[in-house]
């Protein structure tokens, strides 16, 4: 899909909205497949080098930003077609309708810096799950230590569930809407 549509808006040197998102979305997952596979192979042949600190961080940054700008491209297709198929009445619809054409590269922007947002946190976690637990533990009060460890992992599990369901609701209104106007 990424090289048809790439070749067609080379030749063409025009991007219609549907390119600019299907060119978002291939480009996307494929780096992300491909950042996958190279982490895969990392974690087997640089494993000493792989956990350290600053490694993982920038590992699981790159993950969550590829994989969150993903759902958001797709979400943005599904509402795409939604707008460009529906056949609605209502005046917001309408003017929806003649203005998706100019949206579409500030809606592609706003999910890469959302996708950037919401991976930035995960620099901040401490990742010390691969630190040695036979050593022995620091003076200091370890419960307190637990529960602000605790307090981070659930604040990163929240942000991970509030970044994926926008794009996801955006996907369900948006074919459900589009089904119920070809219904």
């Amino acid at each position: 899909i990424l090289a048809v549509i790439s070749s067609s808006c080379m030749r063409s040197k025009t991007w219609s909205p549907y390119d600019m998102i299907m060119i978002s979305l291939s480009s996307s997952r494929i780096i992300l497949h491909s950042w996958n596979t190279l982490d895969g192979l990392m974690t087997i042949f640089l494993e000493t080098s792989y956990y350290r600190k600053n490694v993982l961080i920038a590992s699981m940054i790159i993950f969550i930003f590829l994989n969150y700008s993903g759902l958001w491209f797709g979400a943005w297709l599904s509402v795409f077609y939604c707008i460009k198929v529906a056949s609605f009445t209502q005046s917001f619809f309408i003017c929806l309708k003649q203005r998706i054409s100019r949206l579409v590269p500030w809606m592609l922007l706003t999910s890469w810096l959302c996708s950037f947002a919401t991976a930035i946190p995960f620099a901040w976690y401490d990742y010390g799950i691969h630190d040695n637990f036979t050593a022995p533990l620091p003076i200091t009060n370890s419960s307190a230590m637990g529960i602000t460890r605790t307090d981070r992992l659930i604040f990163l599990f929240y942000l991970c569930e509030a970044s994926t369901a926008l794009p996801l609701i955006m996907s369900i209104v948006s074919s459900i809407l589009l089904i119920r106007s070809l219904w």
